[in-house]
């Protein structure tokens, strides 16, 4: 059990009222989950204001209260601390609760609009083949070492990413990778850990239904960088004209990578299959099972992070070697009668575009590239029209589906993105709002040889509408009708 006046030394108060010499059982931000001796601050949340419901959690127990206003009507016997920020306050308060775990292990970050799930995953698994107990806080799911601790949001909230870090402390974890999202930068969900280092991947159209603009997104991104300490390490991708502006008022030690461009990692592809692709990394080719360009900028940064962390190049690139891909990422199924089905979480324009551009270096003139894609509702709808405007040209065939279509009528998301069709592409388009019957007729059309790419959800194992997860896995439904049409 903590004393308020100790975790209060980690943040800046404007005004304190009452005795800080009590016990913290617990912080919460949500009235709902208070109970006595919790600690509770009222974060302003894009829902709801936490200020709000103070009064709330002073009636179910809580004994101290942070706010960035304090109420004129406040109870004498309870503490109250203001502070400017409660968003930022809340990470640094969570992080002295749970005793500073960020600085016990060697925390590593990685943001981008694409290749974040990919680069954080394969940093754990390739900790963990050179021997060191390793956490992962990804978006499809948490590891403290080997435990999984199943993945409700790209980033967790601050107070549940310190006790995740705290349980991996106590299970002898030496390191930790953790994608960082834009929304989690912006909200202050990583404020007051303490980052080894950073990795930028790329930064593309994404997110605007929250940030707005694109300056907007682009400067959430580039915080994460501005707060890091001198110690760390900067790690950006320099082929992204953006890649330099993150980095521009770091004081991290900044190292780049590339594919295209000079850079100090430097990747080249050296051929490609649908197995996999011989990569020249470092003066040295190595063979990994990944496909693609978009995953050899992930691979290479990988291997870049991993040095940077002081590990030794040769252990590196054999463990590489060995590596298989994320689950959803680039994942291909294939029928009896030849017809290899990939599935993809691509559902960004960028992200879409570098999958159909890998298969399209890959496959033969006779193979043909069916799309099944979708939008997602409730989110940015600009990307819908592109969305679809990059499948026609660079596909034989598209079928527009839904994709967690949420309160929206997916009939209308798929006419959003038919605006994005020019005119000679309309004839390879069908359009069926049932995503497994989009998927079915797929496959009917599809013959021996032929490869059809199901993009969007990839690990996903849910379809979201009107507010209800329904159980859907595009994996599990491409097995059961290749099972079904050709067994």
């Amino acid at each position: 059990m903590k004393v308020l006046s100790d975790i209060l030394k980690s943040i800046k108060t404007v005004r304190v009222t009452g005795n800080t010499e009590l016990p913290v059982t617990a912080i919460v931000f949500d009235s709902r989950k208070v109970n006595s001796g919790c600690l509770f601050v009222a974060v302003r949340g894009t829902q709801a204001d936490g200020h709000d419901f103070i009064h709330m959690a002073i009636e179910k127990g809580a004994q101290a209260i942070i706010c960035e206003e304090i109420p004129e009507d406040h109870p004498d016997q309870i503490v109250f601390v203001q502070v400017e920020n409660t968003s930022d306050a809340l990470g640094r308060l969570a992080s002295a609760f749970y005793d500073y775990p960020s600085s016990k292990l060697k925390l590593v970050g990685v943001t981008g609009t694409n290749g974040k799930t990919t680069t954080v995953t394969l940093l754990y698994h390739l900790l963990k083949k050179l021997g060191y107990k390793t956490g992962l806080l990804s978006t499809v799911r948490n590891y403290i070492d080997d435990k999984i601790v199943e993945a409700t949001h790209t980033t967790p909230d601050a107070v549940q990413i310190n006790f995740l870090l705290k349980q991996m402390v106590d299970h002898g974890c030496e390191f930790c990778f953790m994608e960082v999202s834009s929304h989690a930068i912006h909200q202050d969900r990583i404020a007051g850990l303490d980052f080894e280092g950073a990795l930028f991947t790329n930064i593309t159209h994404d997110h605007l239904d929250y940030h707005k603009t694109f300056a907007e997104y682009i400067a959430a991104k580039k915080k994460f960088f501005d707060d890091l300490k001198p110690e760390s390490f900067a790690l950006i991708n320099t082929d992204d004209k953006n890649g330099n502006v993150m980095v521009q008022n770091t004081k991290a030690k900044v190292k780049n990578y590339a594919v295209r461009s000079a850079a100090d990692f430097k990747a080249k592809i050296i051929e490609s299959h649908f197995e996999g692709s011989m990569l020249h990394i470092d003066h040295v080719d190595v063979w990994t099972y990944f496909v693609g360009k978009f995953n050899a900028y992930n691979v290479l940064a990988v291997y870049s992070a991993a040095i940077m962390l002081g590990f030794n190049k040769q252990e590196v690139l054999t463990a590489i070697s060995e590596m298989k891909p994320v689950e959803g990422r680039f994942e291909t199924i294939r029928s009896q009668n030849g017809i290899t089905a990939i599935v993809d979480y691509a559902h960004t324009p960028d992200a879409l575009l570098n999958v159909l551009n890998a298969i399209n270096e890959i496959r033969n003139d006779d193979q043909e590239l069916i799309t099944v894609v979708g939008a997602g509702g409730d989110r940015d709808t600009s990307k819908r029209p592109e969305m679809a405007k990059i499948a026609t040209v660079n596909s034989d065939k598209v079928i527009l589906t839904s994709d967690n279509p949420r309160t929206e009528d997916p009939n209308a998301i798929i006419d959003d993105m038919k605006t994005g069709i020019a005119t000679e592409n309309q004839k390879k388009v069908l359009s069926i709002t049932d995503r497994k019957e989009g998927i079915r007729t797929a496959c009917l059309l599809a013959k021996k040889g032929d490869i059809i790419l199901v993009a969007g959800k990839g690990h996903e194992t849910y379809q979201e509408i009107n507010g209800v997860k329904h159980h859907f896995d595009d994996r599990e439904i491409i097995h059961q009708i290749f099972n079904e049409l050709y067994n």
